[in-house]
């Protein structure tokens, strides 16, 4: 079984989180923590819990979800996985951030990277990568099936969709990842998404305004 720990970091209150099972390895994923403060809280809550990072993985490379890559970098000589097609999204990042008011540190790139589908291993359990472009080009989600829960990044919000105005995105195309790629998933599956509080995917079907045909 795995468990979740969430974070919200960063002034845009990115969820950072940390799944683990009873073998301790665990999964960082998105981590957005940006100041000493929410970098010790990390750090703190992996050795209170004797855990052991053995991933990095990143939904996609939006700054916010790419803060903290370097200090997981630092920490644990992790480097991020995430689909080929977020490497532009990655190397735009330090061109922006300084007009954003951001101080970054330059993220490791992968020497791992993620396909459209396939399965992440770790401890005793195992991720589906699902791929739900839109929000960004090369998006992609965590499917957890024995535990039906998905880490969503910023696909589908609680009543709410990923912005679609930023490079690289495309408001059909986020549409169709959701219908496609989500909804085919258990009406009673959770989705833990990457700003806000989670939802499911059933609720999601019958109250999202944006998805209502």
């Amino acid at each position: 079984m795995i468990s979740i720990q969430q974070f919200a970091f960063n002034p845009y209150r990115e969820n950072t989180y940390v799944l683990f099972d009873e073998t301790l390895e665990c999964v960082i994923i998105d981590p957005g923590m940006y100041d000493a403060e929410e970098q010790n809280r990390l750090v703190r809550f992996i050795k209170e819990n004797k855990l052991k990072p053995v991933l990095l993985l990143n939904t996609h490379c939006h700054i916010d979800h790419v803060l903290g890559n370097k200090f997981v970098f630092d920490n644990w000589s992790l480097r991020p996985q995430f689909h080929p097609g977020e490497l532009p999204i990655l190397h735009a990042v330090p061109g922006y951030a300084p007009q954003m008011g951001f101080h970054y540190e330059l993220s490791p790139e992968p020497e791992v990277f993620l396909g459209e589908s396939g399965t992440i291993k770790f401890g005793h359990s195992q991720l589906e990568i699902i791929f739900a472009p839109g929000h960004s080009p090369a998006h992609l989600c965590f499917y957890a099936a024995a535990d039906n829960f998905l880490i969503g990044g910023d696909v589908l919000f609680y009543t709410s969709i990923g912005r679609t105005d930023l490079p690289g995105g495309n408001h059909s195309q986020l549409i169709r990842s959701i219908r496609n790629n989500l909804f085919i998933l258990p009406d009673d599956c959770s989705v833990y998404p990457g700003h806000g509080q989670s939802t499911t995917i059933g609720f999601e079907k019958q109250h999202n305004p944006f998805l209502q045909s």
